[in-house]
């Protein structure tokens, strides 16, 4: 029985699975962008995610975890090279998978998975001016928070005010 194993075994063993998921992250950290089945780029985002934030601490420590994961000197230099410059500053979400159709073949559903901070295409800072402004713009809670109460007391307190005044105006007439 399966009960409580939530990842995608992809139809692998343990070990097969681990040798593609170790094949398909050096790929993409060489290529920065490949083309594969939907249920494998989605593995592989949850697989490469956590290598590349611990990318960003360039300790003897971290190299070595992330070695232990790919086996692979080249995919290394250039995870803690270039990918940590660039994605120093994001706080997740260094992948995207783009759904591309059906393959002719088999039918199964294709993607691309990139790296996010690659792409000059989508990327709105380096479309616009060749450069970000620093900080990242999030998504907040629907339902607005504490800055639309806030800006709610504030409109109604400004329309009491005004009432008070031509209350106030009129008695002086």
């Amino acid at each position: 029985m399966r009960h409580g194993k939530k990842f995608n075994h992809l139809g692998r063993k343990s070990a097969h699975r681990k040798a593609l998921l170790k094949n398909l992250s050096i790929a993409l950290i060489e290529h920065k962008r490949i083309q594969t089945t939907l249920a494998k780029a989605k593995a592989l985002r949850r697989h490469v995610e956590p290598l590349i934030t611990k990318s960003k601490t360039n300790s003897t420590h971290s190299r070595r975890v992330v070695f232990s994961y790919l086996q692979n000197k080249e995919a290394i230099k250039e995870l803690f090279g270039p990918i940590a410059a660039e994605v120093g500053n994001r706080p997740g979400g260094y992948c995207r998978v783009i759904r591309t159709g059906f393959r002719k073949g088999d039918g199964a559903e294709m993607a691309l998975i990139e790296l996010v901070d690659f792409n000059k295409d989508y990327s709105p800072k380096r479309a616009d001016s060749g450069e970000g402004t620093g900080k990242k713009k999030r998504r907040r809670r629907r339902g607005g928070g504490k800055g639309a109460a806030a800006a709610a007391t504030a409109a109604v307190a400004a329309t009491a005010e005004e009432a008070v005044e031509d209350v106030a105006g009129d008695e002086e007439e």
